[in-house]
Formats: C-alpha cells, sequence, structure tokens
C-alpha cells in the first residue's frame, strides 16, 4: 500500500511537470535563431566553395582528356578561352566525375546552383552580345558591313469605268529599286560591371533606280532613271545599364538609353527634278537629285531587353520605344524653284522582338528571331501654317533574322546575320557581315 501510494506521487509530478518542460522546448529561443542563421551561412559557404571546385576539377577534366587524346594521336578542336578573363566552360558531357558524396543531397543543391552560375559558352556569348549586352568585356571594337534590298512595284490607274466593265484611261506602272550598302565602326566600353557605352559610326551608299510607265496609255512604255548618294550617316550613342541579373526564375535584365545625332544628309530639302522624255510620250515623273544618308531629327530611344538561360540555348526579347525631335529647316519643298522653310517631326516609333539562340559547339551558334517596328505619320509645318500629317509616311516593317556566329579566335568573331522583309515597309531582305574584335 505504502508502495501503491509514492507510485502515484511520482507520476502525478510528472505529468504536472511534462507540459512546462514541453512549452520550455517549443518556445524560440534568440541564441537558437542566430545558431542557425550561422549554420546557413556556413553552409551557402560550403556551397559555394563546393561549387567552385566542381568547376576546377571539371576544368582538369578536359585538359587530361585532351593531354590523352593529344598522346594517342587524335586530333580535338582547342577550346577557346573566353575574352574578359573568365574560363570556357566545358561540354555537357565531360561535365566530370563528382566526388564520392555526389549522392547527397547537399552535392545535388551544389551542383545545380554550379550549373546556374555557369557562364555560357564562347558561342553563347558571343550571340548575346549581338542581341543583348555583355559587361564582362573590357573594349570591343566592331567592324560590319550590311546591305539591303527594297523592291517596290505598283500599278496606278488613271481613268474611268464604262458600263462598270470597260476602263478608258491610263495604265502606269512605277517601280522603285533601291539598294544600300552600310559599313558600321562600333566601339563598346565596359565602364563597370553593370554599365557600358556604345558609340556608331555608320558610312552608307545608296543607289535609288525609279522606273514609270503608261506612255500613250500602254503600261510597255517604261522611262527610268537613278539617283545616287553616299556619305556619313546618323551617329548613335548608346548606354547599356544592367538592371537584374539572371537568377533560376527571372531574366538578365538590360536597361538601354541613347540618342541619334542628324549628322546624315537630311532628306528634306533635297529638290527633284522632273523629267520628260520626248520620245517616251507623255512619260514624266520626278525624282530627287541625290538620295539623303540620315532622318535630319535628333531621336532618342529607350529600350528594354530580357535574356533567360536554357542550356544549351538562350531565349532573348526586347521592346523600346524611339522618339523623334522636331526639328526646323530652311526648305521642305521639293520643288528647286521654290523655298519653303517650315518645321518636320516624325512620328513616334515602337520596335520589339523576341528570338532564341543555339550553340552548336564552343565556337559556334544559331540564332532565330523576329523583329517588329511601328512607325507613325510624320508631320510638316509650312512657316505660318498648322501641322498637316504626311499621308503614306506611317510604316509597318518586321523581319525574320536568321544569324550564325563564329569564334575565329581568341578575340575575334565573325558574325553573320540573313533578314528576311515580312511585311512591304521592311527591306526585301538584308545580309549583314560583323567581325566584333575583343581587348
Amino acid at each position: 500500500m505504502h508502495k501503491t501510494l509514492l507510485a502515484t506521487a511520482v507520476a502525478c509530478g510528472l505529468l504536472i511537470g511534462l507540459p512546462f518542460d514541453l512549452a520550455a522546448q517549443a518556445a524560440p529561443m534568440p541564441q537558437d535563431e542566430a545558431q542557425v542563421q550561422t549554420l546557413l551561412a556556413q553552409l551557402q559557404a560550403l556551397k559555394a566553395s563546393y561549387a567552385q571546385q566542381v568547376r576546377q576539377l571539371r576544368e582538369l577534366d578536359m585538359q587530361v582528356q585532351a593531354l590523352q587524346a593529344k598522346l594517342a594521336g587524335k586530333t580535338a578542336p582547342p577550346s577557346l578561352p573566353a575574352p574578359g578573363g573568365t574560363p570556357p566552360t566545358d561540354r555537357v558531357a565531360q561535365a566530370g566525375t563528382p566526388p564520392a558524396d555526389e549522392g547527397t543531397r547537399a552535392g545535388s543543391a551544389a551542383q545545380a546552383e554550379a550549373a546556374r552560375q555557369e557562364a555560357p559558352t564562347r558561342s553563347l556569348k558571343d550571340a548575346l552580345q549581338q542581341e543583348h549586352a555583355l559587361f564582362d568585356r573590357k573594349f570591343t571594337l566592331e567592324n560590319s558591313v550590311s546591305y539591303a534590298r527594297y523592291d517596290r512595284s505598283q500599278i496606278t490607274l488613271n481613268g474611268f469605268l464604262a458600263l462598270d466593265a470597260i476602263f478608258l484611261g491610263n495604265i502606269a506602272i512605277e517601280d522603285v529599286k533601291s539598294d544600300s550598302l552600310t559599313y558600321n565602326l562600333a566601339a563598346r566600353y565596359g565602364v563597370s560591371p553593370r554599365l557600358t557605352l556604345n558609340l556608331d559610326v555608320p558610312y552608307l551608299c545608296r543607289k535609288t533606280v525609279y522606273q514609270k510607265g503608261g506612255a500613250g496609255g500602254s503600261a510597255a512604255a517604261i522611262a527610268e532613271e537613278d539617283t545616287t548618294g553616299a556619305g556619313l550617316g546618323d551617329v548613335g550613342l548608346s548606354a547599356n545599364y544592367k538592371l537584374l541579373d539572371e537568377t533560376g526564375s527571372r531574366p538578365d535584365t538590360v536597361l538601354t538609353l541613347g540618342i541619334t545625332a542628324p549628322t546624315g544628309q537630311s532628306p528634306y530639302g533635297i529638290d527633284w527634278k522632273v523629267l520628260q522624255r520626248d520620245d517616251d510620250q507623255y512619260i514624266s515623273f520626278a525624282v530627287p537629285d541625290k538620295q539623303p544618308t540620315g532622318n535630319g531629327v535628333w531621336q532618342a530611344n529607350l529600350g528594354l531587353s530580357a535574356v533567360k538561360t536554357m542550356d544549351p540555348a538562350i531565349v532573348f526579347a526586347n521592346l523600346g520605344y524611339i522618339y523623334s525631335k522636331s526639328r526646323d529647316f530652311d526648305d521642305i519643298n521639293t520643288d528647286p524653284e521654290t523655298r519653303n522653310p517650315g518645321t518636320v517631326k516624325l512620328g513616334n516609333t515602337y520596335y520589339f522582338g523576341a528570338g532564341v539562340a543555339f550553340a552548336f559547339n564552343e565556337r559556334t551558334s544559331l540564332s532565330l528571331s523576329f523583329a517588329d517596328k511601328l512607325s507613325a505619320k510624320a508631320s510638316l509645318r509650312y512657316k505660318g501654317s498648322p501641322w498637316s500629317k504626311v499621308i503614306g509616311s506611317d510604316a509597318h516593317a518586321a523581319t525574320f533574322n536568321m544569324g550564325v556566329t563564329h569564334a575565329l579566335s581568341q578575340h575575334t568573331t565573325l558574325v553573320t546575320l540573313l533578314g528576311i522583309g515580312l511585311t512591304p515597309d521592311a527591306p526585301d531582305f538584308s545580309l549583314s557581315f560583323k567581325v566584333p574584335y575583343m581587348f
């Protein structure tokens, strides 16, 4: 009986004291939270160190494999170190043998983090330089040559329909063919890891052939005249600023702000000459004395571009707005016998695009993209007169682009780009060759 009473007293004491112990254990202590933060910091540091060691192991593994292949008599293309001090990444299939503790959860997380932090290959970086911006290259000097071809034909009817079926009047064919060759010298300087400055200086050569038919009501009688123009184009200065770094869920985002100076030959004030052919019977049309090489007004552009790496490809997109400042000219009339000063204001322009780039290997990549530009109508105001819209000056130019980049050496890359016009206001096609040299 005495033992039973003693056991009952001990059990009651334990039941009374147990809730207080559990509450004491459940209550978070400040020192515990600090210890958790310390452990998390140590864990992140170990993960970063582990990722660095994984990269070093892969590089050593590549070097060993290259030496083994060389000793075995095999020929393998040398790996190109990326300019700017960034070591080249290895091939995915040769990612290196992980340490023995790869199966652990910490190892998998570190590998995933290392894969995300890995720099893109040299070929993808070259494609990225063309579509986006790179901030790890101190100075880049780029020479490029571009050719564009326009060919526009239309039939004009000047007359009326008799009995709703018979056309009485003149049928004329108007055809405008234009060829443009542009050399562009660009310099890109990395001010900081987040800011680059760009300078573009173009030089244009243009030739436009005007054809018109319709002599005596026959579309087969055609007269032809061509004009040319060459000179400095509009010089552009822009800056790229990295807003956001790429993470696992968001893309690398860059803000672009630039201005374009009207250093080229303005299209306003160029006199037109009226051609009349005695032997062509009634064929007469006007053509400009020379071709312009610039827009003639100051422009400012604000753009945003984003790139997301999806190994072995990258996807990119951009959008922007171009503002044109109005400008006064001494003469905006095309008649050489009259002089009408006035003001010109180009319409607002919006542009956007998107694409994807694939890496074939360390040296070569392929990019496919779509670009579209929408321009509103321009406005003219003769001195003392109100503003008036210029009919037909609005444009919608959509282009499909396909480009290939190939690293020629450690510092030089060859970039080719073929553009195919999708709308009447876009060039029929354009072909560009660029050779950037990275210092």
